[in-house]
């Protein structure tokens, strides 16, 4: 079996993004037990209550929530329900138009996303990323934002 450099095929790019793919949702797993084990929420939820935290005081709009999460409206407010029972967002409703209901995050919402912040910092710290250089680091964030454009266009 000839394993030199020059000799090695290629991956083809489909056996590459399966790669990739498989790898992101192995991760998002990690972080999903992890969270649930410790802070009763899961990766989905911590990536709401993120959104929302970046948003103005006056709120976020479900379907540009929808938008920013990568899900659609009706799942949005699924996924809301149960965060707003527990008291880690709050919802206004718009009476003409329930696609423009904002949701918000509470304080206790905050305090719950900063102590999750924590918990996902000290465990991505394991990953082999952290012993990149900036510059690599940088260049694979790049190379990332350069997938999510894939098959878009201009508006």
């Amino acid at each position: 079996m000839k394993t030199s450099a020059t000799t090695q095929q290629h991956p083809s790019p489909i056996t590459s993004i399966l790669s990739f793919l498989e790898t992101a949702s192995a991760l998002e797993r990690r972080l999903d037990r992890i969270l649930s084990s410790m802070k009763g929420i899961s990766f989905s939820e911590y990536r709401l209550l993120s959104a929302l935290a970046q948003a103005n005081a006056t709120g976020f709009p479900k379907v540009e929530l929808a938008n920013a999460v990568g899900l659609t409206p009706s799942a949005i407010t699924r996924a809301l329900k149960p965060l707003e029972k527990i008291g880690y967002i709050a919802t206004q409703r718009n009476e003409r138009d329930a696609r423009q209901s904002l949701a918000l995050i509470t304080t206790q919402g905050r305090e719950l996303l900063q102590d999750a912040q924590n918990i996902l910092d000290d465990t991505l710290r394991e990953l082999p990323i952290n012993s990149l250089s900036p510059q690599k680091v940088l260049a694979f964030q790049q190379r990332l934002d350069e997938f999510k454009g894939v098959g878009k266009t201009p508006l």
